[in-house]
């Protein structure tokens, strides 16, 4: 069965609302109106006024009106436009191990989808979203796109609608405006037993007309009731004496003095919540503004403490600014995690500046997250994969921006580093098509001989096997081969496990053995010399190796190896591969329960990885497994549920000759057994199954029809 941490079936997925939804009736109303004719819809306006929280309302709304739901992607943490078809494909249930350009795969995979795709926070990549935009429109006729960003994105066929701020409370009007609405209940929250009191009132009223019904001021300002009274909120605003925190002074800033009046207002909010914190916290806000996207307790100690900011302080100081609404928290599968809204960080980001502390602290952050990946590396054979690959995923925008910052500097040195030392990352984490992307701009951008070139190199080796590119693969095993020579033990190994899997692609079972046993007879010395890909390689590959010359209950010896070593160090990704080809094995020798039992161990890790390959490889297991068990139907259903990755991989099986063969033998027998309509008719059905709930099903041993 599958467990509860495994991905689950859903026709969509939206981040959890933070608080209730105050007003904006005649605006959901609106967009969702303008949603039926025009496929893309951009909200559009300030920082602030509250676009993210209207856009996550109306995708809640209509959601349950499209067949695959609605689709969130939060790319106010992207940097790199050239990333943005990968940062969609991350947020959806498609694979990332695709041989086709990214474009191509998600407008493939949304192309017989009926879905609403949302896109957060686009103003700062609006030139490189608009053939991305296009081209998804063109490939998908029932996809429907909800853009928010401070401008439009500039298309043709886009319906723009503006988000104004909250209707405020007029004077001497008796009727509630929105803006009070939701005064009142963010203050409910942060002050315990809080209530609007008809003395308080028109002090609270004034300060909504105060701050023109920006959300965000709002909420900053309910937060400072913990602390001030409402009369003393509404003269700090009536004095401008927050005008001296405005340092982002960019034309561009939301926050600066060339905006509107109401601009001004959450200006004015901001700089008075950066006043009411402590001269450690307003440190430590600037300093937290070098994070994109969210970041965890262990970085901001890291990246922000040093001799003018203790970090035994900093957990206390984090929860001061959560208390005042400048960070939020969330609880994740990573485990615990914050937040800044970019409003908030581009604030703290100028006062960075005029600290003086840009340069320094950018640098701090580059060196944590090269230092994450190369632990992430060291422990990644070990007993928390599973960890690793929950904190590399929320990670993410951090490790691009770090790349990024290596790449595009004179630093590309480190930059290889440590887009070799994320192998694991673009390997075994379902990311190898953005692997490849960093992997040629960091060896392109540094070409000298050396150990870090040819760790690159090998981890190049490992996404293009994963991609099927065979030529390619060729001619990175030959650099891996002649670049070995020149330094020590450990290089030729990599180069090494870079010629057996390119072996393994061309069908060359011969040199494949060859290569392995060499591997193997070199790491079999220690059970840590074993536990690394080179080590473990030898043994799955080489079992490979085994099965297609006729060997298979050799194959079994060198897989029990692999179990036991594996099963000591509590290792499950090598371990699921092995199960892999364990099945593989086992159907050779006609032992049909065995082979399912170690096809469905396998598939358990490989679908909670995201692992399309390998997951595909599971499905093609069961599904012989079927056949060779007489149940031609559920075979048929199997192969149309195995297509469905096959189809966003671009290559079945990735193209390696004993693989296809064997594809190619299952589909034959299952054919022959139940004629073509039949079997089409079963295929049809398992291609168009929902492929978590197929893959389920499979787990659970019974595939529905």
């Amino acid at each position: 069965m599958a467990t509860d941490k495994q991905r689950e079936w859903r026709a969509g997925e939206l981040p959890r609302a933070t608080g209730e939804l105050v007003g904006r009736r005649a605006e959901l109303a609106q967009i969702e109106q303008a949603l039926g004719p025009h496929r893309l819809v951009t909200l559009a306006g300030v920082g602030g006024v509250g676009k993210t929280r209207v856009a996550l309302g109306v995708a809640s709304r209509m959601q349950p009106g499209f067949r695959d739901g609605a689709w969130w992607v939060r790319l106010s943490g992207l940097r790199d436009g050239e990333l943005l078809p990968h940062a969609i494909a991350e947020a959806l249930p498609m694979s990332h191990q695709t041989a086709e350009p990214v474009i191509d795969a998600l407008a493939h995979y949304l192309a017989r989808r009926s879905a609403l795709l949302v896109l957060d926070t686009c103003e700062h990549l609006t030139q490189e979203l608009r053939p991305v935009v296009e081209r998804l429109l063109g490939a998908a006729p029932e996809l429907r796109i909800l853009v928010t960003s401070r401008r439009p994105l500039g298309l043709a066929a886009e319906e723009v609608l503006t988000v104004e701020p909250l209707s405020v409370p007029g004077p001497g009007r008796a009727a509630e405006s929105d803006a009070m609405v939701l005064l009142a209940d963010r203050a409910a929250v942060a002050v315990p037993g809080f209530t609007v009191t008809e003395e308080g009132r028109p002090e609270l009223e004034r300060l909504c007309r105060q701050l023109e019904g920006l959300p965000l001021a709002i909420e900053l300002a309910a937060a400072r009731l913990r602390d001030l009274s409402p009369t003393e909120l509404t003269d700090r605003m009536s004095d401008r004496t927050a005008d001296r925190f405005d340092v982002l002074g960019e034309s561009d800033g939301v926050i600066g003095r060339t905006d509107p009046l109401w601009h001004q207002a959450l200006r004015t909010a901001i700089g008075w919540s950066h006043q009411l914190c402590t001269p450690a916290e307003r440190l430590l806000w600037a300093r937290l503004s070098v994070f994109v996207g969210s970041f965890d307790l262990e970085g901001a100690l890291q990246v922000c403490g040093d001799d003018r900011l203790d970090q035994k302080e900093i957990p206390q100081l984090l929860a001061g600014l959560a208390e005042k609404s400048i960070i939020t928290w969330e609880p994740t599968a990573a485990g615990e995690r914050y937040r800044m809204l970019d409003t908030i960080r581009e604030y703290g980001e100028g006062w960075l500046r005029s600290l003086g502390e840009g340069r320094e602290f950018r640098r701090r952050h580059r060196t944590w997250y090269l230092r994450l990946a190369r632990d992430g590396d060291v422990a990644w054979m070990g007993p928390d994969q599973y960890f690793w690959y929950e904190r590399m995923h929320a990670e993410l925008d951090n490790l691009r921006l770090a790349l990024e910052s290596c790449l595009g500097s004179a630093d590309s040195r480190i930059g290889l580093g440590m887009a070799g030392d994320l192998w694991f990352l673009w390997y075994a984490c379902g990311l190898a098509r953005e692997g490849k992307h960093y992997l040629d701009r960091a060896l392109a951008a540094f070409t000298g001989p050396s150990p870090l070139r040819l760790k690159a190199l090998y981890a190049q080796g490992l996404v293009l096997t994963e991609l099927g590119d065979l030529p390619a693969l060729e001619i990175c095993s030959a650099e891996c081969t002649a670049l070995a020579a020149r330094f020590g033990e450990e290089e030729d190994s990599l180069a090494k496990s870079v010629a057996a899997v390119a072996a393994a692609l061309r069908g060359d079972a011969v040199t494949l053995l060859q290569v392995t046993d060499e591997l193997h007879a070199r790491h079999s010395k220690s059970p840590e010399a074993m536990l690394s890909v080179p080590g473990m390689g030898s043994l799955s590959v080489g079992s490979h190796a085994r099965i297609a010359m006729g060997m298979p209950e050799e194959a079994l010896v060198g897989l029990d190896e692999m179990r036991r070593v594996c099963d000591a160090a509590g290792e499950h990704w090598m371990r699921a591969w092995g199960d892999s080809i364990r099945a593989q094995a086992e159907l050779a020798l006609g032992r049909i329960e065995s082979a399912e039992q170690s096809a469905r161990a396998s598939l358990t890790v490989k679908h909670r990885m995201h692992d399309s390959f390998g997951s595909g490889m599971c499905l093609e297991a069961l599904a012989q497994c079927a056949i060779a068990g007489g149940e031609a139907e559920r075979a048929a259903h199997l192969l149309g549920l195995a297509h469905q990755l096959w189809d966003t991989l671009g290559r079945p099986q990735v193209g390696i000759p004993t693989w296809v063969a064997a594809h190619e033998d299952c589909v034959g027998r299952t054919r022959a057994a139940l004629g073509e309509a039949a079997y089409d008719h079963a295929f049809r059905a398992g291609h168009g199954t929902d492929l978590d709930a197929g893959i389920a099903q499979a787990l659970g041993g019974a595939v529905a029809a």
